[in-house]
């Protein structure tokens, strides 16, 4: 267990600061939502419409982060090859990135005109901006990285011996990952997909500027109280305070797991 150490005389007067500006937002949200219409606003056709959206596409992306950056974190936990560090950094790379700039790089790669979509849309006639498509991949490139970042860490806890153990008793390689390996990262895993399905949810500037904000299309929650924002609705303050319980629920849920294993994947 933990051992607590004594705190500076007046530490907690200065951190007070920083816990305010983080907590009376949400105070505020909670404070001036209309709650008489708060199921209202978050049911009607705009919203209701968005909301679907938003699930369908962030379930999606997390699936894709599951079915392809599972082996990549493995590799990463138990392979050195060459440019290592390389790999690694591109794939965290969007944590970092404005996802603004995110959304600009995807338009600039799978667009009409794009690097890899002026050939999609060339030799296949397919086109991916400003679909849902887009929003998937958008969710994907911003949320794909908490998930492997995550997983990385989770494998290079996995006691090998255990592995080499199944192996010897006659597991195949596959048989060895999926139940032996994937069984004691299991809780990880679990805390990977529900913290990548939250960061897709509430991708915001990546959506945008590649798949555009066209209500029952591509409109995302984040996008729809964007617009709402703008027209002076009231349905803004509904779905923001919808966004924050479902992040709030994430975060308690997960009880600080993802943190643990970003601090490990950190070192």
């Amino acid at each position: 267990m933990k051992r607590s150490l004594s705190a500076p005389r007046g530490l907690w007067l200065i951190a007070l600061p920083a816990v305010a500006i983080v907590v009376v937002p949400v105070i505020a949200v909670f404070w001036r939502t209309d709650w008489s219409n708060f199921l209202t606003s978050i049911s009607n056709d705009t919203s209701r419409t968005a909301l679907v959206l938003s699930l369908r596409t962030s379930i999606i992306a997390t699936i894709l982060a599951l079915i392809f950056g599972t082996p990549l974190a493995w590799l990463l936990a138990n392979r050195d090859f060459k440019f290592k560090s390389v790999v690694r950094a591109f794939c965290v790379l969007p944590m970092v990135l404005p996802p603004v700039v995110g959304g600009v790089a995807l338009l600039y790669a799978f667009g009409r005109r794009g690097l890899v979509g002026a050939r999609l849309d060339e030799w296949f006639g397919i086109q991916l901006a400003f679909t849902q498509t887009a929003a998937v991949l958008a969710q994907f490139f911003v949320a794909a990285p908490f998930f492997i970042l995550v997983m990385e860490a989770a494998f290079d806890q996995v006691d090998r011996r255990l592995v080499g153990t199944a192996r010897t008793f006659g597991a195949g390689p596959w048989r060895a990952f999926v139940t032996v390996t994937l069984g004691l990262v299991r809780p990880s895993l679990l805390a990977a997909l529900v913290l990548t399905w939250a960061r897709a949810l509430g991708e915001f500037g990546a959506t945008i500027a590649f798949a555009g904000n066209t209500a029952g299309r591509t409109q995302t929650v984040p996008l729809a109280v964007y617009s709402q924002l703008e027209s002076g609705g009231d349905d803004a303050l509904a779905l923001s305070l919808l966004m924050m319980i479902i992040s709030l629920g994430v975060l308690i849920a997960l009880r600080g797991r993802w943190v643990n294993a970003l601090r490990r994947g950190g070192q």
